[in-house]
C-alpha cells in the first residue's frame, strides 16, 4: 500500500511566515492591545485567552482524563490536563523557537519575535487539543463509532454519502474539536467563524490534516494520516485553512483533502504525549493502582539518578517526592524535544518528516513501558472498565432517542417531547429548516459529544425513567 508521501527530492517548502499566519476568518477583526506601536496582547495571546473563556473549554472540568466521573481532587480531568499540557506546549514553542533563531540569521532579521510567537500558538492549540472529546474520553468516541455501524443507526445513515458515513462511523474527536473552534449555530449568531482563532493556531491544533475517508489504494501510515482532524461539514473552511498557511498537499491519487501537517503540530502532539504518559501515570501511583516502589524507580531511570542519590532534600512524604521527579523528569523532556524538533525543523518544513519527536527521545523504551504499565494497572481496572462500558449504553440510548425524534417527530408523543428538551442550537429547525439528513446528525452529535459525563448519565437516566429531576 502506498504511502501518502510528496516526492521529497522534489517537494517544496512551508514558509514560517504563512505558517505563522496571523489572519482570522473575514468576519473576524484582529484586535489587540498596541503601545508606542507594538503589540502587547498579540493574535496568539487573544487565541489562548478565547480558548479559556469558551463554554465548550469550561465543561472540559467534567469530562474523563483517566478515571470516568472522578470523586478525588487529585486526578486530572480534561480540563486539567489541557491546562497542564498547554504550559508544557508553552516551553516547547518558546525553546523550540529560541534554537531556531539562534542558528538563523535570516529568522533573526524576518521574524525576530519567533520564539515568543510559537510558544502562544503552541500554547493556544495545546489548551484546545481535547475540546471536541465526547463524554467518557476515547471511549465514549469508540461508543458513537459502534453506534453508527450499528443496525440500529442503519436507518439514518443508509441516506449519506461515503464519506459522511465515515465521519460518523470513524467519529474522531480531532474534527469534532475543528468543529467547536470554527463553527456557529444560525440559532446563536449570524456570525460563522467559531471562537474566530487565528489560522496559525488551528493549524497548530490540525495533527490529522485529512478527511476521513481513505481510498483503499492510499491507506494511511504516516502519523499525522492515522486518524482525521475535519468532518465534511467544516472541509471548505479547513481548505482555506490550509490554502493561508501554504500547507503542502500530499500528491497521490484520490488523495483530495489531504495536507502535511503544520510543523507546529508536532509540537503540540509532543506536550500532549509527555503530559498523558507522565501525569496519567502519576494518577496511577496515587491511586495505589500503580506499584509505588517500581513507579518511583522507573522515575528515577529515567532521570539518570543513582539508586543512592538523595539530594539535599528528606523526603517523608512519597506522594511530594513523587511531584518532584515528575516535575524534573518534564523539564527534562521538554528539553530533548525542543532540540529534536529544531534539528528537523528543514525536514518538517518539506513534509519529509512524519514521526512523534518523543519517539525519537533516548528515553522512548521507557516511556513505552510507563504506558503499558498505565495502560495494564490504570486504564483497565476495574472501574474504568465498568464506567467506560455503561458509556457504550448511554451514548448509543441518547444517540438513537435523539435520531429517531429527530427524523420522526410525529410518530409519538415520547419524541416531541425529546425535541423540546433539545436545545435550539441542535434542532434542523429554523434557521436549519434546509438542513440536510448528514448535517442534522451532525448537530445531534454536536449536543451528545458536548455534553459533560455527569450531564450525559443524568440525561440518559431521564429520559429512560430511571431518575426524574427535582421538581422546583
Amino acid at each position: 500500500m502506498m504511502h501518502l508521501q510528496t516526492d521529497s527530492s522534489a517537494a517544496p517548502a512551508m514558509s514560517w511566515e504563512k505558517l505563522l499566519s496571523r489572519r482570522r476568518y473575514p468576519e473576524q477583526p484582529q484586535l489587540h492591545v498596541v503601545t508606542d506601536a507594538l503589540p502587547v496582547r498579540g493574535a496568539f495571546v487573544a487565541d489562548y485567552d478565547r480558548v479559556v473563556f469558551s463554554s465548550s473549554f469550561r465543561r472540559l472540568q467534567r469530562k474523563t482524563q483517566v478515571m470516568p466521573l472522578p470523586e478525588t481532587d487529585f486526578v486530572h480531568t480534561r480540563l486539567t490536563h489541557s491546562l497542564e499540557t498547554a504550559c508544557v506546549g508553552r516551553s516547547l514553542g518558546r525553546l523550540g523557537g529560541r534554537l531556531l533563531l539562534e542558528e538563523s540569521e535570516s529568522l533573526r532579521q524576518s521574524l525576530p519575535y519567533l520564539d515568543s510567537d510559537f510558544g502562544d500558538i503552541v500554547a493556544a492549540a495545546c489548551l484546545a487539543h481535547d475540546i471536541g472529546n465526547p463524554p467518557f474520553g476515547h471511549s465514549g468516541e469508540a461508543a458513537i463509532s459502534a453506534y453508527f455501524r450499528s443496525g440500529a443507526a442503519e436507518p439514518f445513515v443508509r441516506v449519506l454519502n461515503a464519506a459522511q458515513r465515515a465521519d460518523l462511523q470513524q467519529f474522531e474527536g480531532n474534527a469534532a474539536g475543528f468543529r467547536v473552534l470554527t463553527h456557529t449555530y444560525p440559532a446563536h449568531s449570524s456570525g460563522s467563524s467559531g471562537l474566530g482563532l487565528t489560522y496559525a493556531t488551528l493549524g497548530a491544533f490540525t495533527k490529522y490534516p485529512r478527511p476521513s475517508l481513505v481510498p483503499e489504494t492510499n491507506r494511511p501510515q504516516g502519523t499525522s494520516e492515522k486518524k482525521h482532524g475535519y468532518f465534511q461539514t467544516e472541509a471548505p473552511r479547513f481548505r482555506e485553512m490550509a490554502g493561508e498557511l501554504g500547507l503542502l498537499a500530499k500528491s497521490a491519487e484520490g488523495a483530495e483533502g489531504f495536507f502535511h501537517r503544520h510543523p507546529l503540530a508536532f509540537l503540540v502532539e509532543a506536550a500532549d504525549d509527555l503530559c498523558y504518559r507522565i501525569i496519567d501515570f502519576e494518577d496511577g501511583l496515587k491511586l495505589g493502582l500503580i506499584p509505588r516502589k517500581a513507579g518511583l524507580r522507573l522515575l528515577r531511570e529515567m532521570l539518570g539518578d543513582a539508586p543512592d542519590r538523595r539530594g539535599s532534600l528528606e523526603w517523608r512524604d512519597w506522594r511530594e517526592e513523587l511531584g518532584y521527579l515528575r516535575a524534573r523528569l518534564i523539564n527534562h523532556l521538554v528539553l530533548q524535544t525542543a532540540r529534536r524538533f529544531a534539528d528537523q525543523a528543514p525536514e518538517l518544513l518539506r513534509g519529509r518528516a512524519d514521526e512523534p519527536l518523543v519517539q525519537q527521545l533516548d528515553c522512548w523504551e521507557q516511556l513505552q513501558l510507563m504506558h503499558r504499565l498505565t495502560v495494564e494497572h490504570l486504564y483497565q481496572s476495574r472501574p474504568v472498565l465498568e464506567i467506560e462500558a455503561a458509556g457504550f449504553e448511554v451514548l448509543a440510548g441518547l444517540l438513537d432517542a435523539f435520531l429517531h425524534a429527530t427524523f420522526d417527530p410525529q410518530s409519538s408523543a415520547r419524541s416531541r417531547k425529546l425535541l423540546q428538551l433539545l436545545p435550539e442550537q441542535f434542532r434542523a429547525v429554523g434557521p436549519q429548516q434546509s438542513a440536510t439528513a448528514y448535517e442534522q446528525i451532525v448537530l445531534l452529535t454536536d449536543y451528545i459529544g458536548g455534553l459533560t459525563d455527569q450531564n450525559a448519565l443524568c440525561l440518559f437516566r431521564t429520559i429512560r425513567g430511571i431518575d426524574l429531576p427535582k421538581m422546583y
